[in-house]
């Protein structure tokens, strides 16, 4: 417990300029009507899931995440985990998730990776920028600093995007070391990227707020009553319909 309150101490003492701009980049793209895409393969896709929709969130956060990269509970046998980590390296695949979109401003980027190594993160990043999206990647400084790129570009994650979120992780990712083994036990990067993705939600809805341009937030009826709450999930999933209809591409790519 100790080493999670001085990651989550680390991150709200070094972190909080740079989720400040993600959220003001997430703002724009938001109140514009538009969204801010948000990916991660392996366990980084439970960031994502942080963001939209779940209690206390609201529209305009986009989860592009791919099943096949993502699925860890079936470890073994088909949909493996073998394969998922095998897939969220293999060069190229980011087009192709990316071509069921049309990908311009004022929409938005944000990428979670702990390694920053794998090339699905980094494509995204690459080509959304070459769109001109804005691109926030959250990831390990640590790890970068202490591993060589294995991207053919020899770019990391951390290279490619427009601003960098460190989960102020370990080299790793677990904390806690046995007396009389090599192997540490605790991972701590999901903690850390979801007290960012939460963090960040609210400095979104507090520039939205002050703009007039928040979306309905998905509210528990224990909350607001049962009517109410039918109601703002009713109107944020019709938002999250109309946003969706707007970015994907429904016409032919040029040849």
């Amino acid at each position: 417990m100790t080493n999670a309150h001085e990651i989550l101490d680390a991150i709200e003492n070094t972190q909080m300029p740079a989720i400040e701009t993600a959220a003001a980049i997430a703002a724009e793209s938001i109140g514009s009507g538009s969204v801010m895409f948000a990916s991660g393969t392996g366990h980084s896709r439970m960031a994502v899931e942080e963001l939209f929709p779940r209690y206390g969130s609201f529209p305009g956060f986009y989860p592009l995440v791919e099943l096949s990269t993502t699925f860890h509970t079936q470890v073994v046998g088909n949909n493996g985990q073998r394969q998922a980590m095998f897939l969220e390296r293999v060069e190229g695949l980011a087009a192709e998730i990316l071509a069921n979109f049309e990908i311009a401003p004022p929409q938005s980027m944000i990428l979670f990776s702990a390694s920053g190594q794998n090339a699905v993160a980094i494509e995204l990043a690459m080509i959304a920028r070459a769109a001109g999206l804005p691109v926030v990647g959250v990831t390990s400084l640590a790890e970068y600093a202490a591993s060589a790129p294995r991207h053919s570009s020899g770019k990391k994650l951390a290279d490619v995007v427009d601003l960098v979120i460190d989960l102020c992780t370990p080299v790793g990712d677990s904390v806690c070391a046995l007396e009389g083994h090599d192997t540490p036990v605790g991972p701590s990067t999901t903690l850390a990227g979801t007290a960012i993705v939460n963090t960040l939600k609210v400095e979104t809805a507090k520039l939205l707020s002050a703009r007039g341009e928040l979306p309905s937030v998905l509210t528990s009826a224990a909350v607001v009553g049962q009517d109410r709450s039918r109601e703002l999930f009713e109107d944020a999933y019709l938002d999250q319909a109309e946003r969706s209809a707007a970015v994907l591409r429904t016409r032919r790519l040029v040849p």
